[in-house]
């Protein structure tokens, strides 16, 4: 979303007796919108759960002092992050977010809030597993997570190809990736953090593209684990798939990606049943920062939530630490682009969310403005609708005025998969590697722009679009300039290596 846009303020200590009562002043909607409908995250004595703790100041005494309070409140701290002042922590303690704050013996605690609904199944690194059972979501073979960044089932008839080639990629045509291409394919000095499901390095047409010393797991708790094999995919093809588009390698086989001449790192955010969970987004965009890494696609949206509440304190705490960790990297020179979700839903009108949480029973609620899908909706961060190949705004996509910075080809895009072999998949999911490696070539060609300069050039180079129609959600609203559908317009590879600004 557009670094003008004020970010609203989320200091809510995540225990209800006290975050209520700082709402007047700390949530950043309307006084006359509804609150958001209470989903409370129920944490029994016994289980194991979840938790981000942030503190007010972001030094080493600061955590600290934060993990002295953790202890003292029965729990474990799994990872520590002070450059941003987060820490995850586990506990079986049902009260544990209440006993942080009474154990707090200097006031640094700001926030506490469970991270999701069930159990960790990853239970607690370092000590003897104690993890619950949680709902499987197994994304392997079958579309899952149809309402956010992830796949979209193919219409029926849809066949893979077997044999593909830069002649069947008309998404490269469409955003002019395949002019770019001679222009300037990209520096391999560029690195652009896939946070995704993991990347296959075997592929033929990835193996030469990834950097492995800067590739990591964070689906461990959220601690970043290096080893060998940690970031290679296991249950998914996603993060394969969205590699491709970004940085295929040109090389005379399979199908060329965006930016071919940029490295890829695997920041690999999912676990094994499919979820994205607070910590695991937040060691991987601080992952990037501290590696300094140049570009992030994220194409998925943070579990549990499809929305995150700021007058919910749990949600509120994870949604603050999520953003801590954006703004971090983006600081340390990393801009992101960030899928907008297949919800087919205005996201600048919305008001209502049945999906959420995705870990345990999901409830029907009422959301407000203070509600936000993360990243895509976090300040700092390229949002990307999706098209189809006549330009039209995918069925599945969602829009918004004011959401949607730019949009790019998502609807039946052929890509890498698993076992070196090259498939079809749609999904916003699809459209956001096409911004992240125009977002790579024009930091290629501009190695001195910031994330700001980035961001604010990936939209004015883009080509506008007028507001067109569609069979399904609202229609399109705005002008020429900037509309729900296509933001300041489609996103455009070729200025990107030939505009000087």
């Amino acid at each position: 979303m557009r670094t003008s846009r004020p970010y609203r303020a989320t200091a809510l200590v995540a225990v209800a007796t006290l975050a209520f009562s700082a709402l007047g002043s700390a949530a950043g909607f309307a006084a006359d919108e509804p609150e958001s409908t209470p989903v409370p995250i129920v944490t029994p004595d016994g289980a194991l759960f979840s938790y981000v703790v942030n503190t007010e100041h972001t030094n080493a005494r600061a955590a600290v002092l934060a993990t002295k309070a953790i202890q003292r409140a029965d729990g474990v701290v799994v990872q520590a992050w002070p450059q941003i002042g987060v820490l995850v922590a586990h506990s079986a303690n049902g009260s544990f977010r209440e006993d942080v704050v009474t154990a707090d013996r200097f006031g640094v605690v700001e926030s506490v809030g469970a991270t999701r609904t069930v159990s960790p199944t990853e239970g607690t690194p370092g000590t003897e597993s104690a993890a619950g059972t949680q709902k499987s979501k197994t994304v392997v073979g079958k579309a899952k997570k149809d309402t956010t960044g992830w796949t979209v089932d193919e219409p029926a008839g849809t066949t893979a190809v077997p044999d593909p080639g830069e002649a069947t990629q008309w998404d490269m045509e469409m955003i002019k990736a395949d002019q770019a291409l001679e222009i300037n394919p990209g520096s391999s000095d560029v690195v652009v953090g896939v946070l995704d499901s993991g990347i296959d390095a075997s592929h033929p047409d990835l193996a030469s593209q990834v950097d492995t010393g800067r590739s990591v797991n964070c689906t461990d708790g959220g601690r970043p684990d290096m080893s060998a094999t940690g970031w290679l995919p296991t249950t998914s093809d996603h993060g394969t798939h969205v590699a491709g588009t970004i940085a295929a390698a040109q090389n005379g086989v399979g199908i060329v990606g965006v930016a071919p001449g940029v490295k890829m790192a695997s920041v690999k955010v999912v676990n094994d049943d499919g979820y994205i969970y607070p910590e695991y987004a937040i060691c991987g965009f601080v992952w990037a920062g501290m590696t300094r890494m140049d570009v992030t696609n994220n194409s998925y949206y943070v579990d549990p939530f499809m929305y995150w509440c700021e007058d919910q304190p749990d949600q509120a705490a994870a949604k603050e630490a999520v953003r801590r960790a954006v703004d971090f990297s983006t600081k340390r020179g990393v801009v992101h682009a960030a899928a907008a979700g297949n919800a087919t839903t205005d996201l600048a009108t919305n008001t209502t969310d049945a999906s959420s949480p995705n870990d345990s029973a999901a409830v029907n609620r009422v959301i407000n403005s203070g509600c936000e899908d993360i990243p895509a909706e976090l300040d700092g961060v390229v949002t990307v609708s999706s098209l189809t190949q006549t330009t039209a705004l995918s069925s599945f996509s969602n829009r918004g005025l004011g959401k949607i910075d730019v949009s790019a080809p998502g609807s039946a895009i052929l890509s890498t998969e698993l076992d070196g072999t090259w498939d079809l998949k749609s999904g916003t999911s699809m459209a956001a590697p096409h911004v992240a490696g125009v977002l790579a070539l024009m930091k290629s060609a501009h190695p001195r722009w910031s994330p700001a300069k980035l961001e604010a050039a990936v939209r004015t180079q883009a080509d506008d679009h007028e507001c067109t129609t569609t069979t399904a959600g609202p229609a399109c609203v705005g002008t020429l300039d900037e509309n729900s559908f296509y933001g300041d317009g489609i996103t455009d590879a070729l200025d990107a290596v030939t505009r000087k600004k």
